[in-house]
């Protein structure tokens, strides 16, 4: 694809240290995924060989402070994309993410921890956008689009909180290769620790928001059949764990009482020995 190959410059030049390099390559990329004649036309392998450039960008970037913003800007570029382009291009992230996560070595782990969780929290945050706004009793103003909100928990559903443990492939065509055969259970794990942190952060355990109640049980629903489904004990332990979180609805804890009984030593009551 001549567009896909015009881009790889600018997407190699995402894992550089200098500011002024990434960022002119940042603005590249945005307007290139934000054509809409460009976003229309891209393949489903257009899109997983475009993140294949972009894993090894991060792959490459080097100190604490650049990974991080690289993170950042990787999962907002839905933001840039058109609304229709989003949903495949999540779709190619989670493949490629799956692909590529046990060639992943320890030193470079905790970058593509931060990046998955950074688009998780990207993708909560979408389901917001676009919906129209409505006061709740608190004042503040939500919008949750529930045809997004589809699209966001269609995908976790497809990939990380899967009940195959086999991905969907394609046989027999060229982009057989760039779709993992198997969803690594280290990729489920790592979701399904993150996933309550970042549905909190979005605004979805807000107990006043019935919009907001409705797809967090959505989601708790996806976990609990997971857990159910599994066949891998880490995945079911996991699960259970993050149902059990006590930030969930059910979970929460009533407030300590303090405890009245305790013996005042200033009573004034006498005490009369041990009896013989």
């Amino acid at each position: 694809m001549a567009s896909q190959e015009r881009s790889m410059p600018f997407i190699k030049n995402l894992a550089s240290s200098d500011r002024k390099i990434r960022t002119s390559a940042l603005a590249s990329l945005h307007t290139f995924l934000s054509s809409r004649q460009i976003s229309s036309s891209l393949t489903t392998l257009d899109i997983l060989k475009l993140w294949k450039g972009l894993f090894f960008a991060l792959w490459m970037c080097d100190r604490a402070i650049p990974q991080q913003t690289l993170c950042a800007e990787l999962a907002n570029l839905i933001n840039v994309l058109p609304r229709h382009a989003v949903v495949p291009w999540l779709r190619g992230f989670w493949a490629t993410m799956a692909r590529e996560w046990t060639s992943i070595d320890v030193l470079r782990m905790e970058k593509f921890l931060l990046l998955v969780r950074r688009v998780v929290a990207s993708g909560f945050e979408w389901m917001k956008q676009g919906g129209e706004g409505k006061k709740k009793k608190s004042g503040k103003e939500t919008a949750w689009d529930m045809q997004r909100v589809d699209n966001i928990l269609d995908l976790l559903n497809e990939w990380p909180f899967s009940l195959e443990d086999e991905a969907r492939v394609e046989q027999g065509t060229e982009k057989e290769e760039l779709v993992p055969q198997t969803i690594p259970v280290g990729l489920r794990l790592h979701v399904l620790d993150i996933w309550v942190d970042e549905a909190e952060k979005v605004g979805l355990l807000e107990a006043d928001d019935v919009e907001a109640s409705k797809i967090l049980q959505r989601l708790i629903d996806q976990v609990d059949a997971l857990e159910q489904a599994t066949t891998r004990p880490a995945v079911r332990i996991r699960s259970k764990d993050s149902l059990g979180d006590e930030r969930l609805p059910g979970n929460r804890k009533p407030a300590v009482e303090e405890d009245q009984t305790t013996t005042d030593s200033g009573d004034g009551g006498d005490w009369d020995g041990f009896e013989d």
